[in-house]
């Protein structure tokens, strides 16, 4: 029988995004990002997908990555928490803001990067290894106005400036990276992931190809210049992950499936084996979209192919060939998915599938042949503090035992690589999808409501002791 113990090496951590968490949205130089008009509220959506134009800052909304949970001024404190619990690996992004605030500046920002170089020197402090991620959904908003985002092929070149920064500067500090966050969102939240305004006329799928083509060539750059700046680095994709189930065994619903499984897949085809694959080229070319080749893109693809296949997993889903069926879908992380009848759903309709995840991993590996990284999986619940302070999160313990233990069969029986585990907001933080403080996935209590209002003062959860016995046992001991 295979012993069911992780690599020595297996980075356990948990991950955050600079947008979500940092806050000091003006602060030091820093400049504004478009995830920094992305509202709380009922415009949240309609802005995130590009249908609602924003900007610019109102008085009519409110904006949660001004201030977020104030990491900027935190993080000592909360690096040691993450210490504490005996983190060997934390993800977090870089602003790009931060360090090139309009995005096209001929020289950085020095306070941004001085920031950054605090930080990740905390984590060395601590033993705990940056996995560091390029782009958070944190696009300069000049970029989107001077070029409309990835849609200009002048993208690459500022993107690829803002890479041999960081890269320069931390190559003694950072040694995992991560291109662009969840890439296949460039699907669902066109604005949040690329900047995308579809002008009026304009075809939005061969938009939002033509913004695609753009990054999978930044992306490509990108790993170039990190092996060449760094030697022994590793840089990854990252997905927004989570197998497709056919609602039904019928043939019909089988193949509606996989054709929305490899639309998914799309972008990290082409990140990890360097071409476009046929299946993408007929389906661009019946619906009549164009790809902006121009001379040495094909080679860049290829050369610039990533070391590892990382992604996030929340949750399965299901689909249906039948338009019937397909009328009752439900929204969850921004996909829309037909409800599955055999699991438990939270309560923001994210359905709960543990084995999923072992089924996703067996999918990637069978796929690309990489080794994976998991670099975010969590629960999104509501909090309580009891009358003594405590505070009971035995739903969320429950959620990533499950979790953890399919990923561990994942390794030990399937023979998956797997590179690390960071669960997805180890301390409290803005929730992408809907703005909330509310939704709360840390094992880290963060004092701040929905409205913004709170001390921002940290204490610990019952599931932060839990996770740090996982740790220190490296996932033997899950009760």
């Amino acid at each position: 029988m295979t012993e069911k113990r992780l690599p020595d090496n297996f980075l356990w951590g948990g991950a955050t995004a600079a947008n979500q968490f940092e806050g000091a949205w003006d602060a030091d130089g820093k400049g504004l990002s478009l995830i920094d008009l992305v509202p709380y509220g009922p415009d949240r959506g309609p802005v995130t997908r590009g249908e609602l134009r924003m900007l610019d800052c109102d008085a009519d909304h409110s904006y949660p990555s001004h201030e977020a949970v104030d990491h900027y001024h935190h993080f000592k404190e909360d690096i040691a928490l993450f210490a504490e619990m005996g983190f060997k690996c934390y993800r977090l992004s870089i602003s790009w803001t931060r360090i090139f605030p309009n995005g096209d500046e001929e020289t950085p920002n020095e306070a941004g990067l001085a920031f950054y170089d605090e930080l990740f020197d905390e984590c060395r402090k601590h033993g705990i290894e940056p996995l560091v991620t390029l782009c958070h959904f944190d696009l300069p908003i000049c970029l989107v106005k001077k070029f409309g985002g990835w849609k200009d092929r002048q993208m690459i070149d500022c993107f690829a400036k803002y890479c041999r920064t960081v890269f320069t500067r931390y190559k003694d500090k950072v040694k995992y990276w991560i291109t662009f966050n969840e890439i296949n969102m460039l699907h669902h939240m066109p604005f949040s992931a690329c900047g995308l305004l579809v002008d009026e006329g304009e075809n939005p799928d061969q938009a939002k190809y033509l913004c695609a083509h753009h990054e999978l060539l930044a992306s490509a750059q990108a790993v170039k210049l990190a092996h060449e700046i760094i030697p022994g680095s590793m840089v990854g994709c990252m997905l927004a992950g989570g197998s497709f189930y056919p609602f039904t065994c019928a043939p019909e619903d089988v193949w509606k499936a996989k054709q929305t499984e490899r639309s998914n897949y799309f972008f990290i085809d082409i990140q990890s084996r360097g071409a476009y694959p046929n299946y993408a080229l007929r389906q661009l070319e019946r619906d009549g979209i164009q790809i902006d080749w121009q001379e040495g893109d094909r080679e860049l693809l290829a050369s610039g192919t990533v070391d590892f296949i990382s992604f996030s997993y929340y949750c399965s889903r299901c689909m249906s060939a039948d338009p019937e069926v397909l009328k009752k879908r439900i929204a969850a992380n921004a996909f829309k998915t037909v409800r599955n009848p055999h699991l438990q759903a939270s309560e923001w309709g994210w359905q709960i599938d543990p084995l999923g995840l072992r089924i996703t991993m067996n999918d990637l590996y069978d796929r690309y042949q990489k080794p994976l990284f998991i670099v975010e999986n969590g629960l999104g619940a509501k909090d309580v503090i009891e009358a003594d302070g405590s505070i009971q999160d035995d739903y969320r313990i429950d959620y990533l035992r499950e979790h953890i233990r399919a990923m561990i069969d994942a390794v030990t029986e399937d023979g998956i690589p797997l590179m690390g585990y960071t669960s997805w907001g180890p301390i409290d933080l803005v929730s992408a999808s809907t703005g909330e403080m509310s939704k709360r996935y840390g094992f880290i209590y963060v004092d701040k409501d929905d409205q913004g209002a709170g001390t921002l003062a940290r204490r610990k959860k019952k599931s932060f002791d839990w996770y740090k016995k996982v740790i220190a046992s490296n996932g033997a001991d899950l009760d």
